[in-house]
């Protein structure tokens, strides 16, 4: 979907990027992840041409991005970022509309998307009407990734979307981008400096520093095969069990069919979620259910324990 080859990006004598090749892939959620002045931004930002690259190539669908016309690019691509930049004199149906009415869609069609998307993010009917100062953080950040998709773009790109929010509605948003991820299947690239963000949603993760990739991969590849002492840092040895327990779900370490008492556990739940959970209800076993409600087994909190195959943890 998206192509760099050998890509450099100077500001001044400064190299933000350099000799940059990555692949990514049709329909990931990759996430780009790294110190404070890694270059993560910038190489979000050279995809549809906010940032123009000095050297090498970037290919889009195939494409050079510098052979396709400019709008045209970035009306194949939704943009999301962190200061949401709602139109404030608008409302939130007028700023889902926005890239639709440039494109000229049909009146209906538009009402549509607009009705279809507020649906997918959890947007009340009742604030179609509002304007962005009348909504709470969270929702404002929903605007602006229903925003972003109003035009059924092939890619979603989103620069630190969440950073300004408080941990709850953070969490939330989390988990609703990666139901959206699931539904649509879009490839989504996202740029965040939050560890326990980037785990919980990229199928890919890319760490840089310095304006190279250090090392790509899962994130579960990123955690317990660390290329060097500079990953290993990164992540936190210190938390490298925690944040494994983030990466596996109840589902995969229930007891089908036993029942026990508690307040139940979601099938799709991680295991840190159910830790926390463990905690609360002062329980060392607690019941399992499906997508539906209905029971399906037990976890025990021994469980947690249990390794991840057979395999070691690199040193």
């Amino acid at each position: 979907m998206i192509e760099f080859q050998q890509v450099s990006k100077y500001f001044g004598d400064r190299a933000a990027v350099k000799d940059l090749t990555l692949h990514f892939k049709e329909g990931a959620f990759t996430v780009l992840i790294g110190t404070s002045g890694s270059g993560k931004s910038t190489t979000l930002k050279m995809i549809n041409r906010l940032e123009a690259h000095d050297s090498g190539t970037i290919r889009f669908a195939g494409e050079d991005i510098r052979q396709q016309p400019l709008l045209a690019l970035r009306r194949r691509m939704g943009y999301a970022i962190q200061s949401i930049g709602l139109f404030p004199h608008w409302t939130v149906a007028q700023n889902i509309a926005t890239v639709p009415q440039l494109l000229k869609w049909p009146k209906a069609r538009t009402q549509a998307r607009i009705d279809e998307l507020m649906a997918l993010l959890g947007l009340e009917p009742e604030l179609r009407d509002r304007y962005p100062h009348q909504l709470s953080g969270g929702q404002q950040q929903r605007v602006g990734v229903a925003r972003a998709l109003a035009a059924d773009p092939e890619v979603l790109l989103m620069d630190e979307p969440f950073g300004a929010l408080d941990p709850v509605t953070r969490g939330a948003l989390q988990q609703e981008m990666r139901r959206i991820h699931q539904l649509l299947g879009r490839t989504i690239v996202l740029v965040t400096h939050d560890i326990d963000e980037a785990l919980r949603l990229a199928d890919h993760l890319i760490l840089m520093d310095n304006g190279e990739v250090v090392q790509q991969g899962t994130p579960l590849e990123m955690l317990t095969q660390p290329a060097n002492a500079f990953v290993r840092t990164f992540f936190g040895q210190s938390e490298l069990g925690v944040r494994l327990l983030s990466l596996r779900q109840v589902g995969d370490y229930q007891r089908r069919d036993e029942r026990v008492p508690g307040e139940p556990l979601r099938i799709s739940m991680s295991l840190r979620e159910a830790l926390s959970q463990f905690v609360a209800q002062r329980r060392l076993a607690l019941p399992v259910v499906n997508e539906n409600g209905e029971i399906c087994g037990a976890l025990h909190f021994a469980d947690l324990l249990r390794e991840e195959g057979d395999g070691e943890i690199s040193a």
